[in-house]
């Protein structure tokens, strides 16, 4: 059963991408994977301008433990695309996010999913709790129920 599409309202962070010749594939649109690398160029888009997350030297990094997507629209080359992030599960050790790919302007998403980050110690790869500062940040890109 196919879920039904998420506004454009319920989305506080979205973030624009330019879709490349190299993500269509031989039946001429966006191949199904590339969504994927749009989620999360999206997700950690997020955390690293509003929450301070450093990619490079934080002592905690998050790992894609569960993802989906579902798709409405095809996308191709040269469409410029509007990546739609919320929070719609603040754990622990993990967050949720819901993301909505949308043509740009458009209301409706041509995609929508969920990415599940599990934050770990770089080191020791052993979960570890979400810093209070990224919590309190991300607070604001909470998913919009109403």
């Amino acid at each position: 059963m196919k879920p039904i599409p998420k506004r454009r309202d319920q989305f506080h962070y979205f973030l624009n991408i330019q879709t490349r010749w190299a993500d269509n594939d031989i039946y001429g649109h966006v191949n199904n994977v590339t969504y994927y690398s749009y989620f999360d160029t999206a997700a950690n888009s997020l955390l690293i301008q509003h929450a301070g997350f450093d990619i490079r030297q934080s002592p905690i990094i998050g790992l894609v433990v569960d993802s989906a997507c579902s798709f409405f629209k095809e996308l191709t080359f040269p469409d410029t695309i509007e990546v739609g992030v919320a929070i719609s599960k603040i754990g622990q050790s993990s967050l949720r996010y819901e993301l909505a790919i949308f043509k740009q302007h458009q209301l409706e998403p041509c995609a929508q999913g969920h990415f599940v980050h599990v934050f770990v110690d770089r080191e020791t790869q052993k979960s570890t709790t979400i810093p209070d500062t990224m919590r309190e940040a991300l607070t604001a890109y909470q998913l919009n129920q109403s």
